[in-house]
């Protein structure tokens, strides 16, 4: 049961965080730097049905009942919070979140999804205090860490968010302390070269993936980042071999995905060539 709850609570936190984390300028990196494929927000749009509703209502309030008499009941805070978010009702997905982080701070979904619903609602010092809690926690924490940069991103603090990654880096390179061992570094420094490419400090974004590419070059995502960044300053001509790389190097899952990176970065290639010889 516990499994298969934590199932659709990580889908739609992996959706959440797709959406929410601005500072991803190359979202396809960081949906790899989370270990899995990214469902498209736009996807996750579902129109319900006058009747869909209706029952989703129903549904809620006879969980709502139950938590009358039983407030810590699993079951219906769970069954809650999935309908509230089917709702996409923010504020009524706050109580059950902040009760299943309560009852389970183990389990961090639950406060990570807590603090992007307050950030989508402004709260953000409440949503600093969900990501903090996590982090204390588990400094490695890569939904916790690029919300936390995000909202520092939204209230115009990049040099305290590019701070906060390089920490959590040298963290991570303290073999005494216990913490250092639940924190993949290779991760938290594409969350930084992302972050340095959002604020067009591309130069460092380079240099950075670069580093990471040397260090281990079975790793098939710095190249991929470097690729995308070049693409993004508009040298699709320095990019296209590199992507290419990328491609070669990547696991099967991701191929689609970079090939059609790939073909719109062709693409722009001839309308850049056929823009240059009409001049």
């Amino acid at each position: 049961m516990k499994k298969k709850r934590n199932s659709w609570v990580y889908l739609v936190l992996g959706v959440m965080l797709f959406s929410l984390i601005t500072v991803s300028a190359l979202p396809l990196v960081g949906s790899v730097v989370e270990g899995e494929r990214l469902k498209d927000a736009d996807q996750e749009v579902v129109v319900l049905s006058q009747q869909e509703l209706s029952k989703l209502e129903a549904e809620a309030s006879g969980y709502q009942k139950v938590l009358e008499r039983e407030p810590n009941n699993d079951t219906a805070l769970n069954g809650l919070l999935k309908i509230k978010l089917q709702q996409k009702d923010l504020l009524g997905a706050i109580a059950p979140l902040e009760k299943l982080a309560k009852l389970y701070p183990s389990q961090t979904e639950y406060a990570t999804l807590l603090a992007q619903a307050k950030q989508q609602l402004e709260d953000y010092e409440g949503a600093a205090a969900a990501y903090n809690q996590v982090l204390a926690d588990r400094p490695g924490d890569i939904y916790a860490l690029g919300g936390i940069t995000n909202l520092y991103l939204i209230q115009d603090q990049p040099e305290r968010a590019i701070a906060l990654l390089k920490k959590t880096i040298n963290l991570a390179s303290q073999e005494d302390n216990p913490q250092a061992a639940s924190i993949d570094p290779e991760s938290v420094e594409l969350l930084l070269g992302e972050l340095y490419a959002s604020q067009e400090r591309y130069e460092e974004a380079i240099a950075l993936y670069d580093e990471l590419s040397e260090a281990n070059q079975d790793d098939f995502r710095p190249i991929l980042a470097k690729a995308l960044v070049l693409e993004k300053q508009g040298d699709l001509s320095a990019a296209k071999p590199i992507l290419a790389k990328a491609y070669v190097a990547a696991p099967e899952k991701y191929k689609d995905q970079i090939g059609n990176e790939m073909e719109q970065l062709v693409k722009g290639i001839k309308e850049s060539e056929k823009i240059e010889d009409q001049e």
